[in-house]
């Protein structure tokens, strides 16, 4: 069995246009960058969330301290994903309490990635609000959550793959819709 492209949803240029749009409209949102942070789920998540917090330094002149979550023993859907998980550390240098915490990932499909991460945001502390930005929404929501900040919306089947590929981790920058033969 291999994945097979079905097409090119985004080159790096819409890739990267995509991630400004989120940068500028969370400073829209946030009123600027006071109290706010940048977290990140592993793997994809984490890189997305450099490269936003890279794009509001460029629009406002302020570093915005970025973490990266693993949210793998906070998953209720972690048995059905494999039988083995491989557990990463968390890296938040930053306390949460009072703040308004940006939660980063690649796909959005299910919603239990994201919950999974509320989780583990509200072990941390209370920040005041959490929101969501997310390159790509795919639908498919099991569970009442959505995304504030969506860079490409792609409607899929069930049986699709989203394959996003960053530079930093692959290689190269894109995004495909896939399916399994």
């Amino acid at each position: 069995m291999q994945f097979v492209q079905k097409a090119l949803v985004m080159t790096k240029e819409d890739v990267e246009r995509a991630l400004v749009r989120i940068a500028h409209q969370i400073v829209e949102k946030n009123h600027g960058c006071d109290n706010l942070c940048i977290i990140g789920i592993y793997t994809r998540g984490v890189t997305l969330a450099e490269r936003i917090a890279n794009n509001v330094f460029k629009i406002e002149g302020t570093k915005v301290p970025v973490g990266k979550l693993d949210i793998s023993l906070y998953r209720d859907d972690l048995s059905k994903i494999t039988l083995d998980p491989v557990v990463g550390k968390s890296d938040i240098k930053f306390d949460v309490n009072g703040k308004t915490v940006i939660v980063v990932d690649d796909v959005l499909f299910t919603c239990r990635t994201a919950r999974a991460a509320l989780d583990a945001i509200c072990d941390l502390g209370r920040p005041d609000r959490v929101y969501l930005a997310i390159l790509i929404d795919r639908g498919h929501a099991e569970l009442p959550i959505r995304a504030n900040f969506v860079g490409k919306n792609i409607p899929t089947a069930l049986n699709e793959v989203i394959k996003v590929k960053l530079d930093e981790i692959d290689g190269e920058t894109s995004v495909s819709l896939t399916y399994l033969v």
